[in-house]
């Protein structure tokens, strides 16, 4: 597996809201906000350079996100790679030993095709590996 680029980097925020206008003072320029419901959140994302950041607010006390920021407060709650084929990715990183979160990919955010690796295995931080879909 070769990362083409770092995609974004997830930020775990209680208010969306709050937090766009904290980006937008920064002189950040939103680009897509969306509910990704079985993921129970609202994500908004802001370009940088091949990069993004990517606001993260919970929508359900029971999700992901909420268990996060009740436990770790707001901040980075993951880190995401680009690569170009995330099935052959998830095979080659199984045999190496790593744990994944997600077996097969999934559809995540911006309809990109995304899989988490458990941080168990990767000194503790959460990673996602995505491949956008072509239209």
């Amino acid at each position: 597996m070769k990362p083409l680029c770092i995609d974004h980097i997830g930020i775990a925020v209680p208010n969306l809201s709050d937090a766009c206008a904290l980006w937008k003072a920064l002189g950040f320029e939103c680009e897509h906000r969306e509910s990704v419901a079985d993921q129970q959140l609202v994500t908004a994302m802001f370009p940088i350079g091949e990069s993004r950041l990517e606001l993260l607010e919970p929508t359900s006390p029971d999700s992901t996100i909420a268990k996060f920021l009740e436990k770790k407060g707001p901040g980075i709650h993951h880190l995401a790679f680009r690569v170009a084929d995330l099935n052959a990715a998830l095979s080659e990183l199984k045999a190496r030993g790593f744990t994944l979160i997600d077996a097969a990919p999934r559809i995540g955010a911006g309809g990109q095709l995304i899989a988490f690796l458990h941080p168990k295995s990767t000194n503790g931080l959460l990673i996602e590996l995505c491949q956008p879909v072509c239209p």
